[in-house]
């Protein structure tokens, strides 16, 4: 009983999960971009059919886990999600659905089940990222974080756009906010993927989008890390173009239709 239960808690720590859906048949894990919480993605969970139940993770240092220190790197970062959704993860089907800094989480996360446990997610979705052995994810490493103002931070955080402006009149949040995309930042430059010559990482399907405004991902190169399709969707918007309704509601269909197709 203390197992189960300090299993729930961990659960609860780490993933919001709004809409319960005990007897889907796949569960959808998002995870959200730098400097992001739980409440946009776990929202999802109404959009979807009873088939797939969404849950969205939430990374140390904010909401619920404002207290606890930030994770100092993507591979405590990754040993923390496995180890508290693993028994979930083996019990049924599962994908996931990353945006920006949270594709880069998803895809070491299902790296680690991978090569470690043999589970594989049977579709990644990955939104606004490079393929993270291209070259275009090279410069992400070398934002200088350590040196770089408050200010300039939320400039970054204003071009990217996606945070309400009047989260950023408010002082604390706005401090809380640079904090913890800073924090974010540090994570995903201490992630590198080395791709080796003959090794095809996955062989589930993954689909690619991207806001038609946002700076170009180098997409091409995600054909590299599946032996499964690969498909690429241009929305309509920038950096945040997944928080528009109408691109919300052709992503969630979306995702329906290449779960339900997955033939589980």
């Amino acid at each position: 009983v203390l197992f189960s239960w300090v299993f729930f808690l961990g659960m609860e720590k780490l993933v919001a999960c709004l809409y319960q859906r005990p007897n889907a048949l796949c569960r959808l894990i998002c995870f959200p971009w730098a400097g992001g919480g739980t409440s946009q993605l776990a929202q999802w969970g109404k959009l979807f059919s009873s088939s797939i139940e969404v849950s969205s993770v939430r990374l140390p240092g904010r909401e619920s886990r404002l207290k606890e220190p930030f994770a100092k790197d993507m591979t405590t970062v990754v040993n923390e999600i496995t180890s508290v959704l693993l028994k979930e993860l083996q019990e049924k089907p599962f994908a996931f659905f990353g945006h920006s800094f949270g594709s880069y989480i998803s895809f070491a996360v299902a790296l680690h089940l991978k090569e470690k446990y043999g589970l594989e997610p049977i579709h990644l979705f990955v939104s606004g990222a490079h393929a993270p052995h291209s070259e275009a994810f090279l410069p992400i490493k070398s934002i200088p974080i350590y040196d770089a103002e408050d200010e300039d931070i939320l400039t970054y955080i204003q071009i990217l756009g996606g945070t309400p402006s009047e989260l950023l009149q408010n002082e604390d949040i706005k401090k809380h906010l640079i904090l913890t995309f800073r924090e974010d930042l540090r994570v995903l430059q201490t992630f590198s993927f080395e791709k080796a010559e003959r090794n095809i990482p996955f062989s589930c399907d993954i689909t690619c989008f991207d806001g038609s405004e946002d700076k170009p991902h180098d997409l091409e190169a995600w054909h590299d890390l599946t032996s499964g399709d690969i498909s690429f969707y241009k929305l309509p918007g920038g950096h945040f173009y997944l928080l528009e309704p109408s691109n919300e509601i052709f992503l969630t269909k979306h995702i329906t239709r290449c779960i339900e197709n997955a033939g589980l």
